[in-house]
């Protein structure tokens, strides 16, 4: 993982303002020097590994693990199971649901009784449940502004600012990603429309996409916020200089608990040039995340794809669950959110939410 910098930049206006550009590189060399020891320390030297051996033979080898314990716990505790040995913590996990009906209009009203849970195909008994959750937004606004978007830059910003006013409550918070052969964070996290407003005003033109770094570092700050986390991308697409590949990309945002709504803008339909392979990446993407994806032709179709996403952060379903079974086979854990059916009506309803979860820590 790469390092960060904040810098300043200066406006047309004047004004210093907050831009954090982010960086990846893939890994970072460090050189340590050593001084020659002196001859008077080598016997000293001696003693502390001498020491340091002994201690660490005095410590027993865990089998399962492979941590070292002190002597008198764990395995030289005979009372102990070996179903004790490899017991984990369990924690509460959170899965944000979206139902609509076959038009896409979310549905609301229902209840814990509705919904079934399974994990990898063994069903869950759901211990949290909450409609239209009032724990608080973090969002995470990312706008292509590379070549290839030029031409509707200005039109993406009025709509993107009309978004940022019709979802912001008071305790929400939003932060502005500019995406071109950088990445930079435009402002903070912060829930004061204003300072959006400003953030999102200083777009400007770029070169190339990088847009699964910039997944990958919008990720990364969302991993430190409490609450749903949510980002919503406009882009056409295409991904031009990213150091960072696709299934990376997944991944972070997996780990981040991250709720993904790809706008894919598409100036003509019939494009030759359109990145198609991009798009069905972010597609997929959305999917995996619980989101969803928009195509957006016109401002109009623009407009209507952020009230969609607004509307949807707004009658989700929060439903948490603690596993029970607390070995797997794979790092990843599938995830599967039913409707149990009480009649017709419910058949052509959709559920949506994120395809699982990782056991192990984030990387």
């Amino acid at each position: 993982m790469g390092g960060r910098r904040g810098v300043s930049r200066r406006n047309p206006g004047g004004e210093i303002t907050f831009i954090r550009r982010l960086h990846l590189t893939s890994h970072l060399k460090i050189r340590m020097q050593m001084e020659r020891p002196q001859p008077g320390l080598m016997c000293h030297c001696a003693v502390v590994c001498l020491l340091a051996l002994l201690a660490g033979m005095a410590q027993a080898q865990d089998p399962v693990k492979g941590d070292r314990v002190p002597p008198g716990t764990q395995l030289h505790n005979q009372s102990q199971t070996k179903e004790d040995t490899l017991r984990v913590n369990v924690r509460l996990v959170s899965v944000f649901t979206t139902v609509t009906d076959a038009r896409g209009a979310p549905i609301d009203g229902l209840d814990k009784e509705d919904f079934r849970v399974l994990e990898d195909g063994v069903p869950q008994t759901i211990s949290v449940f909450d409609r239209e959750s009032d724990l608080p937004l973090n969002v995470v606004l990312a706008i292509d502004t590379s070549e290839s978007t030029h031409k509707d830059l200005k039109l993406e910003i009025a709509s993107a600012k009309r978004f940022v006013h019709s979802i912001m409550r008071p305790q929400d918070r939003l932060t502005v990603f500019q995406v071109s052969e950088d990445t930079d964070q435009l402002t903070r996290f912060t829930g004061d429309v204003k300072t959006i407003d400003a953030a999102i005003d200083r777009l400007w033109p770029g070169a190339g996409t990088s847009l699964y770094d910039a997944i990958y570092l919008a990720a990364e700050r969302l991993m430190e916020r409490q609450g749903r986390k949510v980002m919503v991308l406009i882009t056409d697409g295409g991904d031009t200089t990213s150091k960072t590949d696709y299934l990376s990309a997944v991944r972070r945002a997996q780990e981040a608990e991250a709720i993904i709504y790809s706008i894919i803008v598409v100036p003509v339909v019939a494009d030759a040039g359109r990145n198609t392979g991009g798009e069905h990446a972010l597609i997929q993407l959305s999917k995996d995340t619980g989101g969803k994806y928009y195509y957006a032709e016109s401002i109009q179709q623009l407009d209507q794809a952020f009230r969609q996403v607004s509307d949807e952060l707004r009658t989700q379903y929060l439903i948490g669950y603690y596993p029970n079974r607390r070995l797997s086979d794979s790092p990843f854990r599938r995830i599967q959110v039913e409707l149990v059916k009480k009649n017709d009506e419910r058949a052509g309803l959709l559920v949506r939410h994120r395809a699982g979860y990782y056991t192990a820590p984030p990387r």
